[in-house]
């Protein structure tokens, strides 16, 4: 057979280099690191610091913030009070006022109290004298949700409730009537409002959102009309918004609650600390961003020159490979997939710990736990990231080498 009939027979038969499956890649990436696992684990150890850096100074704000934006938000951030202006005649609002505010878009709640011009005393031997400076208030059923209230003891007034002699004490009108609690299974106690006997059902804890609810005693709405003479007009409005509407419901809410004279109706302006809140919100900390790059940086060249290590150690493995048929291709996809892998887990690593560090400390604090998905997503990309660039000139060096030279110098 001639040369020519040689190769022409070579061409047939397919006499190309082997390809490589990724499965197989992959396994000849995981041989470096378990041949060598305690260089591999310090490697990948820089990269987890850095991982875990970058979680925890973003976690630990994020949930402190979160905490916070909780507190701000306690402070009546989203709440609005809407009150007729005092000037003579007096001006009223409309009965059906608090249903006109609920139509408000960005409204998520409203809810209403009025006075009833009557006098509470603790019993019907005792002068009005003693308790002065308490109000009594007809209230609506859901006036606790639109401004933060919570009962102490007992319960609130109810649909059920609210048409019956029954009322509801603030903190303040509790302690100077007497009766700081309701206790049940007990008989409960009495009060005395113009002239009728009503039972206490409950007592609220203080209410700083609302200080004048502190020194008032709540009688339900339809019970106010039908004992205490009461007409039906609201005399504060109490309502929640959303908190990024909160500006524009201020500014139709007195059109919408009275429309033929809406310059009578003031309407509070939105809480300072909804500034406060949205100050912080803005605010973030460049220089915790700071401190993470560093430290992913110094793994990066940490696992860099774990690589440039591993090549020069491995010359012979390297050169076997190349006498055997392996190509450059091959050889750099190899030491690139080392330096990946490497990294990738260095990055698992870092958001367990960073993760773990954050759970801890908020908890220890007793702020609501925050770990940023950004952050966990920029972390894992990172850190491929980074073993990429790492492993590039150490891959690139590595497929270079001849066999001879690799076998020569081994």
């Amino acid at each position: 057979m001639t040369h020519t009939s040689t190769r022409t027979a070579a061409r047939r038969t397919g006499d190309r280099p082997v390809r490589l499956a990724p499965s197989d890649i992959l396994g000849l990436g995981l041989l470096g690191i378990r041949t060598r696992k305690v260089r591999a684990a310090l490697s990948a150890l820089g990269i987890s610091i850095g991982i875990a850096t970058l979680i925890v100074v973003t976690g630990i704000p994020a949930s402190s913030q979160k905490a916070l934006m909780r507190e701000l938000s306690a402070l009546g951030t989203n709440m609005l009070q809407a009150v007729p202006a005092r000037q003579d005649p007096p001006v009223l609002l409309p009965p059906e006022s608090v249903d006109m505010a609920r139509r408000i878009g960005p409204v998520t709640s409203a809810s209403a109290v009025a006075n009833t011009h009557t006098e509470v005393l603790r019993n019907d031997r005792q002068g009005d004298a003693d308790y002065t400076g308490l109000t009594v208030l007809a209230s609506r059923p859901d006036l606790l949700g639109a401004i933060n209230a919570e009962v102490g003891s007992g319960r609130f007034l109810s649909a059920d409730t609210q048409r019956f002699p029954t009322a509801v004490l603030g903190s303040v009108a509790a302690a100077r009537l007497g009766i700081p609690k309701v206790v049940p299974g007990r008989s409960a106690p009495q009060i005395y409002i113009d002239h009728r006997w009503f039972t206490v059902i409950g007592v609220l804890h203080k209410t700083p959102l609302s200080p004048d609810i502190d020194r008032s005693v709540l009688v339900g709405w339809d019970a106010a009309r039908a004992l205490l003479r009461f007409d039906g007009h609201p005399t504060v409005i109490y309502l929640k918004a959303k908190e990024s509407r909160i500006e524009a419901v201020r500014d139709v809410l007195p059109a919408t609650l009275n429309p033929e004279l809406p310059g009578v109706v003031q309407v509070s302006r939105p809480s300072d600390a909804l500034a406060a809140k949205r100050a912080t919100e803005s605010t973030f900390s460049a220089l915790f961003l700071g401190l993470a790059g560093v430290a992913l940086l110094v793994g990066g060249i940490g696992v860099a020159n774990t690589m440039v290590i591993s090549v020069l150690e491995r010359r012979r493995e390297i050169g076997l490979r190349r006498a055997l048929g392996a190509n450059r291709g091959q050889i750099r996809a190899q030491f690139l997939t080392e330096s990946v892998v490497l990294s990738g887990l260095g990055g698992l690593t870092g958001i367990a710990l960073g993760a773990l560090a954050t759970l801890a400390y908020a908890t220890h604090q007793h702020w609501p736990p925050v770990v940023p998905l950004t952050s966990v997503t920029a972390g894992l990309a990172g850190a491929i990231l980074i073993g990429m660039l790492a492993g590039v000139y150490p891959s690139v060096r590595a497929a270079r080498l001849t066999p001879t030279e690799a076998l020569a110098t081994a």
